[in-house]
């Protein structure tokens, strides 16, 4: 057994109180209904939400030097963040930034637990953005359940229609912002507009429209409980100074109603009044009283609801609350522990070498291909190979280029060596590399081309091809 997880938290990994907390917050044809809620870490999520529907939805329709400021461009294979251009020799980059992307969700799991998940994932938040549709059509949690059970007359189509409208039309939106950050975002939202949309920008808008109308409006927790992986694995990444929602059972039990300003103890009861509202506002339809579970998204709704109703009880806060295992038997958080220190090691050694990369990063790109025929010789009697280079101008202003070799006693470059290229301009030069030397040193050499930027010698570029010569002639 996982010494980091007690018997009870196990037993919710397992789902062995699934299916009877499931059916307290759904009604019979298994849909849950959340009720509506107020609190600190609800305001926390929607000022946390806001902030990400702004960079998300707004940051796509910003300029810079006359194109789009964020935009990856398929056609012309680079993509553009403000005044950086990165191209698919930059994909590397890209690569560490998701691992240190990855490293920090390990490291603020080991610390809170699913707060991601809770807090500022996509799923979550759209979720919460269609959930919140469905209140102010079709009232709070009591009347979408009465709304639920009642025949299909006129007001249950009107409302119906006017959520399933108000989901379609944020699936539309979402899912233009999203192609837009892949196509440019004015023209395909005039294209939209005007019904002359056509060929794979359709399609793509549709998917993602389809996508985002389905698992924010239907699928909601079935995604996290089901299909994401990240609740699978988060109980080997728990340890027992992980900060998790958490009902405290000796403060709580026994669980039983009272009126209000009744002292437990005299009652022989916890703080914990079996209100079930906890229960009532959770997004996946958990009961947290019965110890951490896999569905637990870690949004904290319960520990808002929970705290207004010790608050109008007169009893302390915090019966459901952040806390970790040591701190619930009576002991101390440890807040610096091996494990998160290793990751917290990792992740800033990581962005410093992130840092390092950005800012040693060549501006000019050199690739060589050589001919596919092994060699020539010229009309000097010399032998010859024939060489594609391709070189882009990374930067956004026209720069001046000369190509040589490194080895240049051995061979001698012929073609094109000065070159003027415009902003991101991509052009291949052919050259030739003659052998001076009347016999080569082997069969096989290594020899390397050099781009260099006239104006600034440091930016340069070097890559290495074969040079291939018979040894008897």
């Amino acid at each position: 057994m996982n010494k980091h997880i007690p018997v009870q938290r196990l037993e919710s990994f397992e789902a062995a109180h699934s299916n009877a907390t499931h059916t307290k917050n759904r009604s019979n044809d298994s849909q849950i209904h959340t009720r509506s809620f107020t609190g600190l870490f609800r305001t926390l999520r929607m000022v946390g939400a806001g902030l990400l529907f702004l960079l998300f939805f707004g940051t796509v329709w910003l300029n810079w030097d006359g194109r789009q400021a964020v935009l990856w461009d398929l056609s012309e294979s680079k993509f553009h963040i403000f005044g950086a251009t990165f191209w698919p020799q930059d994909f590397i980059l890209l690569s560490a930034l998701l691992i240190i992307a990855a490293f920090g969700l390990f490291a603020i799991t080991v610390f809170a637990g699913r707060v991601w998940c809770g807090y500022t994932c996509p799923q979550s938040t759209w979720t919460w953005l269609f959930m919140w549709c469905e209140k102010i059509t079709e009232g709070d949690r009591n009347q979408r359940v009465k709304l639920q059970a009642a025949p299909w007359r006129l007001n249950k189509i009107a409302r119906r229609t006017a959520k399933h409208l108000l989901w379609l039309a944020i699936s539309v939106l979402t899912a233009l912002t999203f192609v837009g950050y892949f196509t440019p975002i004015r023209p395909l939202a005039i294209e939209l507009i005007t019904l002359e949309i056509a060929g794979i920008s359709l399609f793509w808008v549709l998917f993602f429209t389809g996508a985002t109308y389905l698992n924010a409006g239907w699928l909601r927790e079935a995604v996290c409980m089901h299909m994401c992986p990240y609740a699978r694995f988060q109980s080997v990444m728990f340890d027992k100074d992980t900060l998790a929602i958490s009902y405290d059972v000796a403060r709580g039990e026994n669980r039983g109603p009272r009126k209000r300003g009744v002292e437990p103890a005299k009652a022989g009861l916890g703080d914990c009044i079996d209100c079930t509202m906890c229960v009532q506002v959770c997004p996946t339809g958990i009961d947290i009283r019965d110890g951490l579970q896999m569905e637990c998204i870690g949004c904290a709704a319960c520990v808002d609801a929970c705290d207004s109703v010790m608050d109008k009880m007169g009893y302390a806060r915090g019966l459901v609350r952040y806390t970790s295992e040591h701190e619930l038997q009576g002991g101390k958080t440890h807040w610096l522990r091996p494990r998160l220190m290793g990751y917290a090691v990792v992740l800033v050694l990581m962005i410093g070498a992130l840092v390092v990369a950005l800012n040693q990063r060549s501006m000019v790109s050199l690739d060589v291909i050589k001919d596919r025929g092994l060699f020539r010789e010229n009309s000097q009697g010399q032998i010859e190979n024939i060489y594609s280079l391709k070189i882009i101008n990374k930067t956004q202003e026209p720069q001046h280029y000369r190509v040589s070799l490194q080895q240049g006693d051995e061979f001698q470059l012929q073609g094109k060596t000065e070159l003027t290229l415009a902003p991101g301009e991509i052009v291949e030069v052919p050259v030739s590399v003659a052998l001076l030397a009347e016999r080569p040193k082997s069969s096989s050499q290594t020899i390397e081309f050099v781009v260099t930027d006239t104006d600034e010698p440091s930016v340069r570029s070097v890559a290495k091809s074969r040079f291939v010569a018979p040894l008897n002639r």
